[in-house]
């Protein structure tokens, strides 16, 4: 699927910021079945610096900085990509045994996904999660079918409530509310899976959510959108790698249901304190507004050979002082 994606930040600020630095995560992954074809970031008003790099999670993330008054701030990052179906989600090993990998023992090679079992800023291993985990962990019972009934039971037991939380909200707090967004039902999901041992990522992406006739509106629409990658390796594979077969599959608890091509990743990180698309820090602009637009549609597809314009650049990779 050809899909285009438009995520446009404005902030208006009173009185004006004097000096400001920020760090963006605003362009998409290329991996697996999903490659970026163009990408474009503008920024207004001009920044001094523009300096693109990669996190130690792998994702591309922009440092901007403006050393001089501004009274606004609008930051457009337009990508066109192509996406693929997600892989078929076997049954896989029982959760005992995925969690026996990720024990650490004296003299084992390090695994990349062992951290992501640990507690992370927004999201504790707590004696809760496992209160509200345990009725699904079952003897013996493969890893993903015990994840897909979590993920269905928060979509169950949790209501949308886009006004009651916001971005440091813990996952705690999200769990005794049962209430809250996206972003809280991944990390709520998240931490159950690390509190019985397990590793689960955090996903920040978008979702196509123009419905095919007859069927509803996805939660999420025109907004950035959050889900989970759960770590579940295939029997008698390492687990550490593309030629094992897929490791990660990703589930989203906000509208229960297996991601799919669909949807687009960002990034990804332990909870969304390692992933914000836009954050910084400002020397005045005690006030300020803040406007979000995010439009996902499918994009028209070129002629076999030809190359995709659209109106898109390359990559901005820095300005010149």
């Amino acid at each position: 699927m050809r899909l285009r994606v438009i995520h446009e930040t404005v902030y208006q600020y009173s009185p004006a910021v004097q000096n400001a630095q920020h760090l963006a995560h605003l362009r998409p992954r290329s991996e697996g079945g999903q490659r970026v074809l163009a990408h474009t970031l503008q920024v207004e008003p001009r920044p001094s610096q523009c300096v693109t790099a990669q996190d130690v999670f792998g994702n591309s993330r922009v440092f901007l900085l403006l050393p001089f008054t501004h009274e606004h701030l609008r930051v457009r990052a337009q990508t066109l990509l192509d996406t693929a179906p997600a892989p078929v989600a076997a049954a896989g090993m029982p959760w005992e045994a995925v969690r026996e990998r990720l024990i650490y023992r004296r003299g084992m090679a390090y695994h990349p996904a062992s951290e992501f079992a640990f507690a992370s800023p927004y999201v504790p291993r707590h004696g809760d999660f496992i209160d509200y985990a345990r009725a699904s962990f079952t003897p013996g019972r493969p890893l993903l079918d015990v994840a897909r009934e979590l993920t269905a039971r928060i979509h169950a037991d949790f209501a949308y409530s886009p006004h009651l939380t916001d971005a440091g909200t813990p996952a705690l707090e999200s769990l005794r509310l049962r209430r809250g967004v996206c972003q809280d039902f991944a990390h709520v999901l998240i931490g159950c899976l690390r509190s019985m041992g397990l590793a689960a990522r955090y996903v920040s992406g978008y979702l196509l959510t123009e419905p095919p006739p007859g069927q509803p509106r996805l939660v999420g629409a025109d907004a950035s959108h959050a889900w989970v990658s759960v770590w579940s390796p295939s029997p008698g594979s390492d687990g550490g790698g593309d030629g094992d077969g897929p490791q990660w599959f990703d589930l989203d608890p906000t509208n229960d249901r297996f991601a799919g091509e669909d949807y687009v990743t960002l990034a990804i990180g332990r909870d969304f304190s390692d992933v914000s698309p836009l954050r910084g820090v400002i020397h005045g602009g005690d006030n300020h507004v803040l406007q979000v637009a995010v439009t996902v549609e499918p994009a028209a597809t070129p002629a076999q050979g030809a190359t995709p314009s659209d109106g898109y650049a390359g990559d901005l990779e820095g300005w010149p002082a």
